[in-house]
This record gives C-alpha cells, sequence and structure tokens, in this order.
C-alpha cells in the first residue's frame, strides 16, 4: 500500500516538473510567464508536501523504535532519548531545506529571466 502511494506522488510531481518545463519554451508571452508561475508555485507546494508526508513517516519509525527499545530494556531509556532527538532534528532539517527551495522557487526563481524576460 505505501509503495503505492509514493510511486502515485512520484508520478504526480514528475508531471508538474514536466508541465513547468514546457513552459520554458522560447517566445512565451506573459501567458507564459503566467503559466511558468504557476507551476512553481504548484512544483513548490507538490515539493513541500512530499517532504513534510515523508518526514511524518520517518518521525513514525524514529519514535517506533525509540519506544520498542525502551519496552524492551526500560534501563536504557535515557541512553535512547537522545539519539532518537538528534533523529528527529536532521529529519526536521530536512523538511525546512526543502521549504527554504521551495520559498526562494516562489519568490526568486532563478528561471524566471528565460521566461520573462
Amino acid at each position: 500500500m505505501t509503495k503505492k502511494v509514493l510511486v502515485q506522488l512520484f508520478l504526480l510531481a514528475g508531471a508538474g516538473i514536466v508541465s513547468a518545463a514546457e513552459t520554458v519554451a522560447p517566445g512565451g508571452g506573459s501567458m507564459a510567464a503566467a503559466t511558468f508561475f504557476g507551476n512553481s508555485l504548484l512544483a513548490s507546494g507538490i515539493g513541500v508536501g512530499l517532504a513534510a508526508g515523508g518526514c511524518g513517516i520517518g518521525m513514525g519509525l524514529v519514535i517506533s523504535s525509540a519506544i520498542q527499545g525502551i519496552a524492551r530494556q526500560p534501563e536504557l531509556q535515557s541512553k535512547l532519548q537522545t539519539p532518537m532527538y538528534i533523529g528527529f532534528a536532521l529529519i526536521e532539517a530536512q523538511v525546512l531545506y526543502v521549504l527554504f527551495l521551495a520559498i526562494l522557487f516562489i519568490y526568486a526563481n532563478p528561471f524566471a529571466s528565460k521566461v520573462v524576460g
């Protein structure tokens, strides 16, 4: 079930990238620019959504493993919590990187000069 959902999400993201690439055709007017920026918004939203979904799955796996380890050996709780928090921070950092890139592509898109200019 999970593999099917991931494949569908990747296909949807690929379709967004392909449609964004089609709007960069030379000779585009204001309509091409509007389509380009609309597709940039769409691709940014899909990217952040995929990253947040992956973050949720990753954090669920981390906390599941930590709880299982603590349930098996309660005396190791303090030793298991520190790597769990480090894992949370690293997983969340990946989502913040994607969010930063999404904001960059929405407001300061380096490819916009090829469409507008």
